[in-house]
């Protein structure tokens, strides 16, 4: 709810000189799912910060810098569009670690015989 990223933008921005960063959901997980069962909603995060515009009055419609938690995975469409919605930082934990584990297995696999008399 708008109201709610409200209410962490309003307590953060009191600290002074704040800079910060709000993870807000809108339907991402954390994890591998089959393409199609992650429905994201990048505009519960566009409703937040029309709302909160509002209430501060930022000049460019986005006074909320959003990390999309969850990313991996995700329809390039819907990365587009949080970011248009003020998505500054993309978590992508499971691509990295998947792309990391399938480089070293397939290095592995053709210097197998190598590796192995270095045991």
């Amino acid at each position: 709810k708008p109201e709610e990223i409200w209410q962490v933008h309003e307590a953060l921005s009191k600290v002074p000189n704040a800079v910060f960063t709000v993870a807000a959901a809108f339907g991402n997980v954390h994890g591998v799912y089959q393409p199609g069962n992650v429905h994201l909603r990048p505009d519960i995060l566009d409703k937040a910060q029309k709302y909160i515009t509002e209430k501060v009055g930022a000049e460019d419609g986005k006074p909320v810098k959003f990390v999309f938690h969850g990313g991996s995975g995700s329809d390039l469409k819907d990365i587009r569009e949080a970011i248009d919605y003020g998505v500054i930082k993309m978590n992508i934990d499971t691509d990295t670690q998947w792309a990391y584990w399938n480089g070293i297995r397939s290095f592995e696999e053709k210097y197998r015989p190598y590796l192995q008399t270095q045991i």
